[in-house]
């Protein structure tokens, strides 16, 4: 089974305008609602490829009971633990002359519904995959991460981290399975180049080196790099179409890649790149048939 878990899920109001004017009415057109969340995002592209998966984390009130329930509807397993105050936050992205976003901060989460997640996550089994995605809530003591693969470290559960900065170098000693630094996350971590293959290739073995196994590098229009934990060097090209859309194409990476991995790293990472790919040209999360349309473009 997978496992995603996102601390600090939320609805994005997605909304359109010709143009703002600072304290006067603005009309808006063409209002969309996503459920949000990094985690939740590789839940929702996992589905489309027909892969089961289990989300956690917290929610809080009447959003929360939204995203419940449009998890639910969509066929995707839930287990949140659902905090007595406050309630998940709403984003709003509003498209104009520039795009512009407003992010929530999401309700607190108190020690004892951390430990309630902890609880949830010691069901993990051997063979299970836990996806651990985006930054720490300011409510959340920041090891959380290193707290969870410490939990997890006696059984051979596969650990999945996409995070950034110290986060990210303070889970490596765990050995996770798989990281996703950006090339631009990635120079800035390790104070090196990242402009061809080979500078990333060099920074990649130096994240396995401090215990990483294996490292997958997007490269925004460049594609895609993978090192693996047998030395096996990958690459990736950039999928072509229309860019409509930023948020989500990492996560849909990470989906891509964790379900496409049965069947070997090479299809692993073109798996990964179409549906990083799909999702970038839609207004949305990626749709199976384009995942699949662009993958025999790769």
């Amino acid at each position: 089974m997978i496992y995603t878990v996102t601390f600090n899920p939320a609805l994005d109001l997605v909304v359109s305008s010709d143009g703002v004017s600072l304290g006067g009415i603005n009309k808006l057109y063409g209002e969309q609602i996503f459920i949000g969340g990094k985690g939740i995002n590789v839940s929702l592209v996992l589905s489309q490829l027909g892969v089961r998966s289990k989300a956690l984390g917290f929610v809080a009130g009447f959003t929360g009971e939204y995203i419940e329930r449009g998890l639910s509807e969509k066929g995707i397993e839930c287990d949140f633990v659902r905090l007595e105050n406050g309630f998940t936050r709403i984003n709003m992205k509003l498209k104009a002359e520039q795009e512009t976003e407003f992010n929530g901060q999401g309700p607190d989460i108190s020690a004892a519904a951390l430990s309630e997640l902890l609880s949830k996550l010691s069901e993990l089994r051997d063979g299970d995959t836990v996806v651990l995605a985006g930054s720490i809530p300011r409510s959340l003591p920041q090891d959380v991460y290193e707290q969870i693969l410490a939990k997890l470290s006696d059984r051979q559960v596969r650990a999945v981290v996409d995070a950034t900065g110290q986060l990210l170098l303070n889970v490596l000693k765990y050995r996770p399975f798989l990281i996703k630094p950006n090339h631009l996350e990635l120079s800035e971590m390790l104070g090196a180049p990242t402009a061809t293959v080979e500078e990333i290739a060099a920074c990649a073995a130096r994240l396995q080196e401090l215990g990483a196994r294996n490292v997958l590098v997007s490269r925004a229009g460049d594609g895609a790099v993978l090192l693996t934990e047998n030395g096996e060097l990958f690459t990736s090209g950039v999928c072509h179409g229309e860019v409509k859309n930023s948020v989500g194409a990492g996560d849909s990476m990470v989906a891509g890649f964790v379900a496409g991995f049965e069947n070997g790293f090479e299809h692993a990472l073109k798996l990964g790149t179409a549906c990083g790919g799909a999702t970038a040209f839609s207004d949305g999360l990626c749709e199976r048939d384009e995942v699949y349309r662009l993958l025999s473009e790769l």
